[in-house]
């Protein structure tokens, strides 16, 4: 048995390579604008309510918000159908969507509905109020992650 790589295998590597961390890059982008939508609706310094404090909560809600983009961010790339720049375009308009739709589900939430976020968020125990709201935020990022595929 004879073992051949194909010649053009190191030109696949090299682009998808390339594209792994251009697709990071974006991912990455997201992921801390959604962290800061997080931290707008809480009070005080986010990273050090999870940090310092040991927020359950605070912790719950930037984990829920980075899984909702996560969701976007592959969809997008999957639906790209290898295609790097109709991906990237497709990962920062919807991914940018998804971040806009975290935000705003938390100011429905708290000002709506009546969930009190920046009250939840320094509680010692883990909230119900705040799985709900963490829950909300995974199922935006599902719902936009669909909208993808067209």
């Amino acid at each position: 048995m004879q073992l051949a790589l194909d010649d053009n295998l190191g030109n696949v590597l090299a682009e998808g390579v390339g594209a792994i961390f251009a697709y990071a890059a974006v991912g990455l982008v997201l992921f801390i604008l959604g962290f800061y939508i997080v931290d707008w609706t809480t009070p005080g310094r986010l990273i050090s309510i999870i940090r310092t404090d040991k927020s359950p909560n605070a912790t719950f809600l930037a984990s829920a918000a980075t899984i909702g983009i996560g969701l976007i961010v592959a969809v997008s790339i999957y639906y790209a159908h290898g295609d790097l720049l109709e991906g990237l375009i497709r990962v920062s308009v919807f991914g940018g969507v998804g971040v806009v739709a975290q935000g705003l589900a938390v100011v429905i939430f708290d000002r709506i509905i009546g969930v009190d976020v920046r009250g939840c968020v320094k509680a010692p125990k883990l909230e119900p109020a705040v799985i709900l709201l963490g829950v909300a935020n995974v199922s935006i990022g599902l719902v936009t992650a669909m909208a993808v595929s067209g």
